[in-house]
């Protein structure tokens, strides 16, 4: 056998079957490390606020200022993935926020926390760029919704566990090991990227011809129903279009669908900051719970979230037919009325896990459609900037919600006007919503 005969029989040795789903294990184990690292200062928050003598405006912009980093760096990212690709940039990324989550450890006065948090921000910012144009690259559009529900999946589940392992570190060893800890296993995720993702299937030696047959085959699944036939008033209600992908920069930035999901996208991800940085400070001010029930209880929204984004990603793409706005509907309204539950539900500890449990489920089921709906207006070159604009717009709202939740509880000292303004934040999603087109 000749050298290239050698090379071919390599390669072809190396093919391990289904590996887009390996690809999305790496992704989802670094986006787990990348939301682990943003959300662990509401935890710690309380502590902070004790050592620190801050008021509660100022507790909610330590959160709010990891979104000013965040969103600067995300529409540069979307360019820099449409013409270099994504390993370095999402390796970069990895790297950069593991590092800003261990410098937080060394800080000596709230302003250091902020700026460090600011950094945290500018390097989880390309993060979601590079990881969802890879999953755009790494599966076929029947299968995007469901990976796209795994991989944010991750925020949920690293919510769910951020509280209770905090909390543990917080009491044993005080709140600077909380920093360190979580900072370590970035490391390793960053390597693991390098070493086994790349931009593209037709770059990785771990790919074979039928599976890259698979990930470019746009067909719809063999033997599924005809969607016209099923769905035809809900296409009429959710403005169902043609699909006309957006090749160039200039169409896409031209789309009312794009800044419409993206203004949608802002009042929803309003809703999760605020819940992931107020409800354990609301647990022990309110709730009169001490600091290791309330990490229990602060990640019942993040496993119903779970559920919910898993449910939402495979319902999407299986029972609806790649539609994208029911599932994002369900979020605005249905969380809007769990914020009323939230008011009134007394102080009841089976009661309120149950009512935290549903609101997280129900923020969530359309959280994966957010991000898998430009990819329906999209092409694999314009999508990075399409979603770097979506992130950078929707988390403008995280760095709107912390502070203002925390200037409403300085003005009026009540959580009840902070759950009504997360429950408008759900309706005006909503409103905004129903303004785009649903491209099929």
């Amino acid at each position: 056998m000749d050298d290239h005969g050698r090379a071919v029989a390599n390669a072809r040795s190396r093919h391990v079957p289904q590996y887009r789903w390996i690809v999305l294990a790496i992704i989802f184990l670094s986006y787990l490390m990348c939301f682990a690292d943003r959300g662990n200062i509401g935890v710690v928050l309380p502590a902070l606020k004790k050592e620190f003598s801050m008021t509660n405006m100022e507790a909610g912009a330590l959160m709010s200022f990891f979104f000013v980093g965040y969103s600067v760096t995300q529409i540069p990212a979307g360019f820099f993935a449409s013409r270099f690709g994504t390993r370095g940039l999402v390796c970069g990324s990895v790297l950069g926020f593991s590092l800003f989550t261990y410098l937080i450890s060394t800080a000596s006065s709230a302003a250091m926390i902020k700026w460090f948090r600011v950094g945290l921000g500018c390097c989880e910012g390309p993060f979601p760029v590079g990881a969802t144009s890879t999953i755009k690259n790494w599966f076929p559009p029947r299968e995007r919704g469901t990976a796209t529900g795994i991989y944010m999946a991750a925020t949920t589940i690293a919510t769910m566990l951020t509280p209770p392992a905090a909390v543990w570190i917080l009491t044993g060893w005080g709140w600077r090991y909380v920093f360190v800890v979580f900072a370590t296993p970035g490391f390793v995720t960053a390597a693991l990227w390098y070493l086994l993702v790349r931009t593209r299937p037709d770059q990785s030696g771990f790919v074979g011809a039928a599976e890259a047959a698979h990930i470019a085959d746009t067909t719809a699944d063999t033997g599924a129903p005809e969607p016209e036939r099923r769905f035809r008033l809900l296409d009429r209600l959710i403005r169902v279009r043609p699909a006309v992908a957006l090749d160039t920069n200039r169409k896409l930035l031209a789309s009312w669908n794009l800044w419409g999901v993206t203004l949608s996208y802002f009042f929803a991800v309003s809703i999760v900051t605020g819940i992931l940085t107020w409800v354990p400070s609301y647990l022990v001010h309110v709730k009169g719970l001490s600091f290791r029930e309330m990490g229990w209880l602060a990640a019942a929204p993040w496993i119903g979230g779970t559920f919910g984004a898993l449910f939402g990603g495979w319902f999407s793409d299986r029972v609806l037919g790649k539609r994208r706005k029911p599932t994002m509907w369900v979020t605005a309204l249905a969380t809007a009325a769990m914020m009323f539950v939230l008011i009134a539900i007394p102080d009841n500890l089976p009661l309120l896990t149950a009512a935290l449990f549903m609101a997280g489920f129900l923020l969530h089921v359309g959280w994966p459609a957010f991000t898998a709906y430009p990819m329906g207006l999209t092409t694999s070159r314009t999508y990075p900037v399409a979603i770097s604009v979506l992130n950078t717009g929707g988390n403008m709202g995280g760095f709107c919600a912390p502070i203002i939740a925390g200037y409403l509880l300085d003005l009026k000292g009540t959580y009840d006007l902070v759950f009504l303004y997360f429950a408008a934040c759900g309706v005006l999603c909503w409103l905004v919503n129903c303004t785009i087109d649903e491209p099929l």
